[in-house]
């Protein structure tokens, strides 16, 4: 028996199963969960404390687990040497990093599994169900190698499966014995023409103390600029004030409210920040910093968590609690970046047949920048006529000497555009689970 497999439930439907349902009784797959419900049903008390048990068997598991063991970043499953400390990896370019505390994750390689091209070839068709039921047999019968469960999570959230999504997760989690990952809503794919947006984004990055000073203020006034996207960049950020919370969370709001599309990298790390600031009962942090981890939970669609910090929240100041309103946009979540706002060209949510006026509005931003990074956090779609003209229009820049990256991609994209020569002359980064 895996290290993991507690967690699965006997009798559990199989992966490539057409019918694949949220269990009741999983503490890790169930539906939301409120604490007043709880303190009237005591079996599901005993459910969410076999669930903070796991959670943190798996996080104390992991901090004994060495990166070159369990490499969620390495493709086809091989170690990486350790680099020297405050060193690049040899694969990349000092000019994207700004220090060893925000180093990127390594660029995507190739895999050595068929069914890789063939579910990529699947989805730039547009057949997402042939593609979904290819990587399921895949991650059944050869589980053993990451990429097709990457890109199984990717398409399942992709197609809107949140229920598949956690039944998978918990499979990976018991074959890799790692954490599973947590479902995240893809951008809509709609044409709407804030959907559809693409080119450099307005940004705000916020770092070292978070305050309410004149930096912070500026900052966050280059984020109200006009347009249907906003970026925070929070992954700098090494303490906060309950001034500097107030500041930031009128801000989030405001932009939330308008309808504003937030693209929020280092949120992870911002609300690891603010955590340990918080405890039930305890009011010297004052509300602010409570509001806004809130309103991180929210952004980033987290209801689960929402809810039970917003219990905390009401137990502590005696305060009705707050309700999770799904955000129009949910915002995209995305790790420490080594890009700069102002070397960002957005790519829009889907790409499909003729895409001559986005490869114009790329090689007009390529113009400016030396290095011209591409940001994929949106891109859901790409079909494999407009595949073939982007890996085409990237190869001419990259001969023309120009650095060409693509980061934040997901998986099904990474593979495609590799197919098609992409990742001989590009530098690919595939968003990390």
């Amino acid at each position: 028996m895996g290290l993991f497999d507690f967690l699965k439930k006997k009798g559990d439907a199989p992966l490539a199963g057409a019918d694949v349902r949220s269990r009741a009784d999983n503490p890790l797959a169930a539906g939301p969960v409120t604490r007043l419900a709880l303190d009237t049903e005591a079996e599901r008390e005993r459910q969410r404390e076999i669930a903070r048990a796991t959670a943190a068997k798996i996080d104390a598991i992991e901090l004994e687990m060495t990166s070159a063991i369990f490499d969620d970043d390495a493709w086809a499953g091989t170690r990486r040497p350790p680099a020297a400390a405050g060193a690049p990896p040899p694969d990349q370019d000092t000019d994207l990093l700004p220090g060893p505390d925000e180093m990127p994750d390594a660029a995507a390689t190739p895999s050595s599994a068929p069914v890789v091209e063939e579910a990529a070839i699947l989805y730039a068709n547009d057949q997402l169900d042939a593609a979904a039921l290819l990587l399921r047999t895949s991650v059944r019968d050869q589980g053993g190698e990451r990429l097709p469960w990457w890109m199984l999570f990717d398409l399942v959230q992709i197609m809107g499966l949140e229920h598949e999504f956690e039944s998978i997760a918990i499979d990976y989690a018991s074959q890799f014995e790692t954490s599973p990952p947590t479902y995240r809503p893809v951008a809509d794919t709609s044409h709407a023409p804030d959907r559809q947006f693409a080119g450099a984004i307005p940004t705000a990055t916020l770092s070292g103390r978070l305050d309410d000073g004149p930096l912070a203020r500026a900052q966050l006034a280059r984020a109200a600029a006009p347009g249907p996207l906003v970026r925070f960049e929070f992954q700098a950020i090494t303490a906060v004030t309950a001034p500097g919370c107030t500041l930031l969370l009128d801000a989030l709001q405001a932009l939330r409210k308008a309808g504003r599309e937030l693209v929020l990298a280092g949120a992870d790390h911002l609300v690891a920040v603010l955590r340990p600031m918080l405890a039930i009962g305890d009011r010297g942090a004052g509300e602010a910093p409570w509001l806004l981890l809130l309103e991180l939970l929210l952004l980033t669609n987290r209801e689960k968590d929402f809810e039970e910090t917003a219990m905390d929240y009401c137990v502590t100041f005696e305060v009705s609690p707050p309700s999770f309103e799904a955000p129009r946009h949910a915002a995209t979540s995305l790790a420490a970046d080594p890009a700069t706002a102002g070397d960002r060209f957005l790519l829009p949510a889907v790409i499909r047949g003729d895409s001559a006026p986005l490869l114009a509005a790329i090689a007009g931003h390529a113009a400016l920048h030396p290095v011209l990074v591409l940001d994929g956090s949106r891109l859901a779609r790409i079909d494999y006529t407009a595949a073939n003209a982007l890996a085409a229009h990237l190869h001419a820049l990259a001969q023309d000497g120009r650095e060409v990256v693509l980061r934040d991609l997901n998986h099904l994209v990474v593979a495609l555009l590799r197919l098609l020569g992409v990742g001989d002359q590009v530098r690919l980064y595939a968003h990390k689970y």
